[in-house]
């Protein structure tokens, strides 16, 4: 009886570190962030803008901020709706689609700034929970029914794709402190940037293990001919699609007058 209440002893001192590291941490930094503005206003000749946040870490170790110990990671996330990735394949000559994945509420346009390399800040393992980067993105498929062996294809395809178009966008050192706290961050937004709520999240990391995060909403509205353009596709679908086909007659039908031949 004396050797096992000893082996349980000897078991409670070996695990005691362990579960001494599972417990939260406690951090005293703080993480505030302000933008330049709250929305941004589309009009017929936007060519894409950068948008400004700025931030203070309250309550930073002095050392580990002398030392660079303290990193940021600023995100500019899009609305979120499901979207679908086809894949092409040449079939008699033709290419056709002939295989297709839809993922469920991933943002429209998604840009990051950091200090540096995200892959250098934390764990890829603690990216992937937190969904930070492109890389780490979570992408949930709808409705899927296999082994698994074609997804990683599409999600790569899906992530390759909006980098490739400039809708994701990353700049690792986007990211500076412009002074003992204080940092400035720069996000760009595409040209065809989606309509609707952004969401401006930032992140603080203190030797690679996360503190805390900060989010602001953004609102990217159309202003002009684009808004009621875009108002009465949604709104008046049916006299939208006569108008839009009225157009392109009427266009086409001028075009034949004054590129006529004699």
């Amino acid at each position: 009886m004396r050797f096992v209440s000893h082996l349980l002893l000897l078991g409670l001192f070996l695990a005691a570190p362990v579960i001494a590291q599972a417990e939260p941490m406690d951090f005293t930094e703080k993480l505030d962030i302000g933008i330049s503005t709250d929305e941004i206003s589309i009009t017929s000749d936007f060519r894409g803008a950068d948008l400004t946040i700025f931030g203070a870490i309250d309550g930073f170790d002095a050392n580990l901020l002398a030392q660079g110990k303290y990193n940021i990671v600023v995100a500019l996330e899009g609305p979120k709706e499901n979207t679908t990735v086809r894949k092409k394949e040449r079939v008699f000559g033709i290419w056709i689609n002939t295989n297709s994945m839809t993922f469920e509420l991933v943002p429209e346009s998604y840009s990051l700034s950091s200090t540096r390399d995200i892959e250098t800040i934390a764990p890829p393992g603690d990216m992937n929970n937190m969904g930070i980067g492109v890389a780490h993105m979570p992408l949930i498929p709808i409705g899927y029914i296999g082994d698994g062996s074609n997804l990683t294809e599409f999600r790569d395809a899906f992530r390759r794709l909006r980098e490739t178009t400039g809708v994701y966008q990353r700049d690792p050192g986007g990211v500076q402190f412009i002074s003992s706290s204080l940092f400035k961050a720069s996000v760009r937004l595409p040209a065809d940037v989606p309509n609707g709520v952004h969401v401006v999240r930032a992140y603080l990391f203190r030797e690679g293990v996360f503190v805390a995060a900060k989010a602001l909403p953004l609102r990217v509205v159309k202003t002009g001919l684009e808004q009621a353009i875009t108002r009465a596709a949604h709104e008046q679908p049916f006299f939208y699609g006569i108008t839009a086909v009225l157009l392109a007659v009427i266009t086409g039908w001028l075009a034949s007058i004054v590129f006529r031949r004699d």
